[in-house]
């Protein structure tokens, strides 16, 4: 509504009111918003009530010669409410729109409008925050009175929020009204213009929507390094959220920057008790969590053993070892079998860490003397892990002595159990009975698993530990010979450069008793095509030359078992001739896994891992490259020094 300092002006006379009556729109306690024409009812709008004002009296102009009469009336209570700009007006009346319109709007499928008009009446387009409220007087648009005044003219200072009716352009008629002249539009102050638009991802729904921005191809490679999941319950339209300090917090909840799913809250109202339960396929460990990490349900295995004969010594790189040059990808999960390990098995599992470097974790380690196992997996998958269980048995007639027996560990990964042994049995070249009684007080006496349920009871023998798991793993030094003597075995080792392993084989001893049946039962090898890892002179690629001559043999082995025909599909098998530290070649087999969905009563290992192993071994690898630059600048700069 116009002030009545603009209505009564100098120049124009102001029209009496009539008894009885006040002017029209000065009622002592009239809501503003009522004055200016709003309706009563409209949500939102509101704004602190005037006190009883009387009519102001324009300076240098007489008062009337009789007043008019008013009807006394308590003073209403003031609202402490701040006043809405017209933007706020405008705001409060906008039309959001909703998250597939926005996805339309963004793929250009919505028609374009040309310029930079905004989605509802009154909501500004150009700005790249949306409106909020005006927090002094001195945001409110001016009025013509205060802008007159301003000049010079008088202008009436008892009411400033009076300017916020009169500069509404949807009352001409109440100009008209008060005026007495013929309906004429109130004067606005020139539009300003709209502030350039800026390259972020706040303005992208305008961007790419209106197409108005000539440089839209730059803008999307200039927004596609910012990587910040948008706020999943906001899209384009609503209001910057208090908890998002970024500008893509106004995208919609489909961004393509998101690697999480939103989750909708109908959903979550839903309360669909199936879902998370123990059966069902949305638990933590069903087949829905599954798929997300392993469509084809197949998991890489890394299974590796190796006698290091008690050597304090390492090899100076793992790669070899751990990074095979034929396996493309790292594995999933590295398990590592040690017999006659180094003294020192901290420092062994330290360069194990370091060699894998932060993308694992070491989930569980045992010993049993001299007898090492480690399990390293990648760190995102240790939340669907059950608790590692491990057990010990000894083979010696002395149980102190614990040079000889086998170390178990076993855990549950999502609903597929495994089970993973190193032994290392009775050495010599005839002695395969006391081997094959090895086997049988390990598969008896190993008491596992204990707290993790079994995922086939049904199909579990209380007599031998193999059954008792879905995928069982076992590998070490067997001590199992080439029978046939030295002569024998270099005939066939030296007939020229391509070896003959087929024949080498047939005078294996564990093969023999594999078929046999007298030991593994159940179990598989894959195909060897490498040479004999026993027993070489250390540091050489030469067999036993001391004058014990013994006899090279495959005494490393890696042997599996799948309670499912099928499960369980090798890759590769091989040594590592580069690793000679030791009499022994490690020996490692990769593999490809089949895991099935599991159900939630499994207890969980809730992420645990060797944290202080985990950080002493990035340090290591810092450390090593800080080194191995600092080393090649020295060397590149006397080279520099030698040719000048």
């Amino acid at each position: 509504m116009p002030s009545k300092a603009d209505n009564l002006r100098p120049s124009e006379p102001a029209p009496q009111p009539p008894e009885g009556r006040t002017l029209q729109g000065q009622l002592p306690g009239a809501p503003l918003a009522q004055r200016a024409g709003s309706p009563p009812d409209a949500p939102g709008i509101e704004s602190p009530a005037l006190a009883c004002s009387t009519p102001a009296t324009p300076s240098g102009e007489d008062p009337p010669a009789r007043a008019a009469p008013i009807t006394p009336r308590p003073p209403a209570r003031p609202r402490l409410e701040r006043a809405l700009s017209l933007d706020d007006k405008g705001w409060r009346r906008r039309r959001f729109r909703g998250s597939q319109e926005d996805l339309e709007a963004r793929n250009g499928t919505s028609p374009s409008r040309g310029s930079e008009q905004s989605e509802g009446p009154g909501a500004p387009a150009h700005s790249c925050s949306p409106p909020c409220l005006s927090t002094s007087l001195q945001e409110i648009p001016k009025s013509r009175g205060v802008l007159s005044s301003e000049r010079g003219s008088p202008s009436s200072g008892g009411n400033p929020l009076s300017g916020v009716a009169s500069s509404s352009p949807n009352l001409p008629h109440r100009d008209a009204a008060v005026s007495g002249s013929s309906p004429r539009l109130p004067s606005l102050l020139p539009p300003r213009p709209p502030p350039a638009l800026r390259l972020d991802i706040a303005s992208d729904s305008l961007r790419t929507a209106n197409k108005v921005d000539s440089d839209l191809a730059d803008y999307k490679l200039r927004a596609q390094p910012l990587l910040v999941r948008a706020h999943s319950s906001l899209g384009p339209g609503r209001p910057r959220s208090p908890l998002a300090c970024d500008d893509c917090s106004l995208r919609s909840a489909k961004s393509s920057f998101s690697l999480l799913a939103p989750i909708r809250s109908k959903d979550v109202r839903s309360r669909s008790y199936l879902e998370g339960s123990l059966l069902a396929s949305g638990a933590l460990l069903g087949a829905d969590e599954l798929a997300r990490y392993f469509p084809d349900r197949n998991v890489a295995l890394f299974v590796a053993t190796w006698n290091m004969q008690g050597q304090k010594e390492l090899p100076p790189s793992l790669d070899e070892f751990l990074l095979p040059a034929e396996a493309d990808y790292a594995q999933d999960l590295y398990v590592i079998g040690v017999q006659e390990g180094c003294s020192d098995r901290r420092e062994w599992e330290t360069r194990l860490q370091e060699t894998l470097g932060p993308h694992y974790v070491l989930l569980s380690s045992a010993a049993h003397g001299v007898l090492y196992m480690s399990l390293f997996i990648r760190r995102d998958l240790i939340w669907f892990c059950s608790e590692v269980e491990c057990s010990t048995v000894t083979t010696r007639i002395v149980s102190q002595i614990k040079t000889k027996g086998a170390l178990g560990i076993s855990f549950t990964f999502f609903g597929t159990s495994f089970l993973f042994i190193t032994s290392h049995f009775t050495s010599g070249d005839g002695k395969v009975a006391e081997r094959l009684l090895d086997y049988t007080r390990t598969v008896q006496a190993l008491a596992l698993p204990r707290n993790v349920p079994d995922t086939n009871p049904y199909r579990s023998s209380a007599a031998d530990v193999t059954t008792r798991f879905d995928e069982v793993f076992w590998f070490g030094d067997f001590n199992f010979r080439l029978s046939g003597g030295r002569t024998v075995v270099d005939a066939l080792l030296c007939q020229g450069l391509v070896v003959d392993v087929p024949a080498l084989l047939q005078h294996d001893q564990l093969i023999q008793e594999m078929q046999k049946g007298s030991i593994f039962k159940g179990f598989q090898e894959p195909d060897i095509h490498f040479l004999p890892s026993y027993k070489f002179d250390i540091g050489k690629d030469t067999y036993d030359s001391t004058s014990k001559q013994r006899t090279p043999s495959y005494t490393d082995r890696v042997l599996y078992r799948s309670r499912h025909k099928g499960d369980i599909c090798p890759v590769s098998y091989s040594s590592c001739p580069g690793i000679k530290t030791s009499d022994h070649r490690p020996v490692y087999g990769l593999f490809r896994v089949k895991v099935r969905p599991g159900r939630d009563n499994i207890p969980l290992a809730a992420g645990k891992f060797d944290r202080e192993l985990y950080l002493l071994g990035i340090k290591r690898r810092i450390s090593k490259e800080i080194q191995r630059q600092q080393a090649l600048q020295s060397q590149n700069s006397s080279t520099i020094c030698s040719v000048s």
